[in-house]
């Protein structure tokens, strides 16, 4: 393929990247850095400091983390059940959760307020049997909940994808040196999945910690994370310079989070099988 077909098949990329990524980035750092009489300014990205944007921003880190976390323990040993069923469709495997994913995200988040709601669904089947019903909407553990549900698939791929690389051969091997299952899980599977699990912890963090509508629906708006704040001051407030401030700063969080898991992911690498 020569050079000038290739550049021509890169053309509609590139035009999505500038005018998808590049452009709105540009966007948020101009306005970030432009004060109400046009100069330079830092004063929107000091704004983090406000109380209410750090008690935001610290529940957002907290929420996210919970969420992480819980998707990780549902995850892992989920993965190792469909590697071990022998499944021959892997991509069956992903359609099925997937599909749950086609459907409109506020939808489904939708659904998850009328089960969760005082006179919902589980409420109703609570009461119908005689045993005494809970309401966890508009906590933070309804918004958990929801973003458990909205990102497990995110966790559960990755780490399926990586156990199904590992060879049968190796566990054998394995098991004829005289390893036990405990043994094997953490020399073999874990070291071997450890890139999976780094993927699935970047994939689950990062919209867990910018989320806003799972936390705006199910949280009532008693939930108030520092997505909420910045949609906003977009949205609600015209305040374009703060909230890009505030999108700077947490997208610093963004990457530092994800330069901190690429930093195990490469120890993690580096030492494959121990």
């Amino acid at each position: 393929m020569s050079k000038i077909k290739k550049q021509l098949l890169a053309g509609p990329y590139l035009i999505w990247i500038i005018g998808f990524i590049i452009l709105p980035l540009f966007m948020i750092v101009y306005y970030a850095f432009k004060g109400s009489d046009g100069g330079f300014t830092f004063e929107y990205l000091a704004a983090i400091a406000q109380h209410t944007n750090i008690k935001a921003l610290l529940l957002s880190l907290r929420l996210g983390i919970i969420c992480t976390i819980i998707c990780l323990v549902l995850s892992y040993p989920l993965a190792m059940i469909l590697n071990g069923l022998k499944i021959k469709n892997q991509s069956f495997v992903v359609f099925v959760f997937m599909l749950p994913m086609w459907m409109n995200f506020m939808l489904r988040i939708l659904a998850w307020k009328q089960l969760l709601s005082k006179n919902g669904v589980i409420n109703s089947i609570l009461t119908t049997l005689g045993l005494p019903g809970f309401n966890i909407m508009n906590t933070s553990g309804a918004v958990v909940l929801g973003m458990v549900y909205d990102f497990l698939p995110f966790m559960l791929l990755p780490i399926y994808n990586s156990m199904t690389r590992i060879k049968n051969d190796w566990i054998e091997a394995a098991l004829d040196l005289g390893a036990n299952k405990v043994t094997i899980l953490f020399k073999i599977i874990l070291p071997l999945t450890i890139s999976g699990v780094i993927s699935g912890i970047v994939m689950v963090f990062v919209p867990s910690l910018t989320s806003f509508a799972i936390s705006q629906i199910l949280g009532g708006g008693k939930v108030l994370l520092i997505g909420n704040i910045i949609e906003q001051d977009f949205v609600h407030g015209s305040q374009w310079g703060a909230g890009s401030g505030l999108s700077l700063v947490l997208m610093v969080f963004v990457l530092i989070s994800m330069a901190l898991v690429n930093l195990f992911d490469k120890e993690g690498d580096q030492s494959a099988l121990w």
